[in-house]
């Protein structure tokens, strides 16, 4: 059994990464439509062709990293060698320059990709790191909370910190631009020391050597069945996480309001106790609740098994999105509102440790029946999910609101929150994207995992042969 040490340093790497990916998942499609001077519909292809691009190169980076040899393994090393690139380009994605408008289209096309590229370049290596840090199917999902765990808690961290550092740099006039890529800077600079934590603290114990062709290696992946509907319902939760995140800025500037509050009862002859509510508290609430669903994954996978507990959550999620939508937006409302973000946050909490712990046995599948050591290649797909769910999602929210005729603000609205008065088909559409939009996505990943064959008996038995064929 390895170390605390060892998993709280695993644990790491997807606080950096989660750190970034939320901050680009929930503000990017906003700041490019905002701050930055896009059209909807320029962001939303922006959006999808950049994120279609970042899936893509998924695989071709499997391929690389189960490929490579070093003295500290086939994946840790790239946690090394990316690190700084990770930040610098993050650092470049919201950056605005005061170019023409075609010029800064371009701009964001280079970034977005360029960024894109290096997130895969690191964060594929760092999740394939789980097929060869142990050989344990349970010690995986323990494995997988930690890192789960830990993600969740630097989502809380850059999104509580948030819109406290843009105002922050805003201080005495700043530009609204510049507060946003100082604010970047600062996520950046974490990012980096916690992805050399996670170099220094973790260990690959398992030697798997691929012995096969690229082709073959693809030619078994695509003849996987468990990897496809797993693939399937993975890119479901992601664009079901996607769509709700990319729309809350929407939601609080134009439905809740700026100045909405979150009063607490009063007693006696006092005045009742309020405090804003705001997307960033909203967000990061989210992001406190997703740890405790982490910390309630394993004991709950160990008694109903991984595929029911997927199928399980996926209905509750279906219900309270439904239900989301009748919450009326008052003050009542807005204490409503917070007590779904949470619930639904706890069940997609379990979710993302349960996704991961399930390709790693897709992984051990893929060893047994085609006797190829494809980690990389695997773990790449569950990656090339999540960024497939995060382009669709990010690209249909924008869409959807131009279709809707949304009116974006100006920079100089944005600063001085200036309240907009939107048609009612917009108001309506943000309603159904944080409702039965993602309700509908929920049901599709319901269907999708009834079929799914890698129960815990199957997976126990497979186990149990890899650990007779290994050397």
């Amino acid at each position: 059994m390895a170390p605390i040490s060892e998993k709280i340093g695993y644990g790491f790497g997807d606080m950096s990464s989660s750190m970034f990916w939320k901050v680009f998942s929930y503000y990017l499609p906003f700041f490019y439509s905002n701050v930055f001077g896009l059209s909807l519909v320029d962001a939303g292809v922006l959006v999808l062709v950049t994120r279609i691009w970042d899936a893509v190169s998924d695989p071709m980076m499997g391929i690389i990293a189960d490929r490579t040899q070093t003295r500290w393994g086939k994946y840790r090393p790239y946690l090394l060698w990316v690190a700084p690139l990770f930040s610098i380009a993050g650092i470049l994605l919201f950056t605005t320059p005061d170019w023409s408008y075609g010029a800064k289209l371009i701009y964001a096309y280079v970034t977005y990709i360029l960024m894109m590229t290096i997130y895969t370049a690191i964060n594929v290596p760092y999740g394939a790191m789980l097929g060869v840090m142990t050989d344990d199917s349970q010690e995986k999902t323990v494995f997988s909370s930690f890192r789960m765990f830990f993600a969740y808690g630097g989502s809380f961290v850059a999104l509580a910190a948030w819109e406290p550092l843009v105002n922050f740099f805003k201080t005495g006039g700043g530009s609204t631009s510049l507060a946003w890529q100082h604010a970047m800077m600062v996520i950046a600079a974490a990012c980096f020391v916690l992805f050399l934590l996670t170099f220094a603290l973790t260990r690959e114990r398992l030697k798997t050597v691929s012995t096969v062709s690229i082709g073959k290696d693809f030619r078994s992946l695509l003849s996987n069945r468990p990897w496809w509907l797993l693939i399937a319902a993975a890119l479901c939760f992601n664009l079901f996480c996607t769509v709700r995140g990319a729309t809350v800025a929407y939601y609080f500037a134009d439905i809740i309001g700026f100045d909405a509050r979150l009063h607490l009862p009063s007693f006696g002859e006092g005045l009742g106790v309020g405090f804003l509510f705001y997307a960033g508290l909203f967000l990061s609430v989210g992001e406190v609740s997703n740890m405790v669903g982490v910390a309630c994954t394993v004991p709950l996978a160990r008694r109903l098994g991984k595929k029911s507990l997927f199928m399980a959550v996926n209905a509750v999620l279906l219900v309270l999105s439904v239900a989301f939508f009748f919450i009326p937006v008052s003050p009542t409302g807005f204490w409503l509102m917070l007590l779904f973000q949470v619930l639904i946050s706890i069940l997609t909490g379990m979710m993302s440790p349960l996704v991961w712990s399930m390709y790693a046995d897709v992984s051990d599948y893929a060893e047994l029946r085609y006797k190829t050591a494809s980690t990389g290649l695997i773990f790449s797909s569950s990656s090339m999910a999540q960024k497939f769910g995060g382009a669709i999602g990010g690209a249909a929210v924008l869409w959807l609101l131009s279709a809707c005729g949304y009116i974006p603000r100006t920079d100089e609205q944005l600063a001085a929150q200036a309240l907009i008065t939107q048609p009612e088909s917009a108001l309506l559409c943000l309603r159904y994207l944080m409702s039965f939009i993602p309700a509908t996505v929920a049901l599709i990943a319901i269907l999708t995992c009834h079929f799914y064959p890698l129960t815990a008996e199957r997976m126990t038995d497979i186990s149990r042969q890899l650990k007779e064929a290994r050397p």
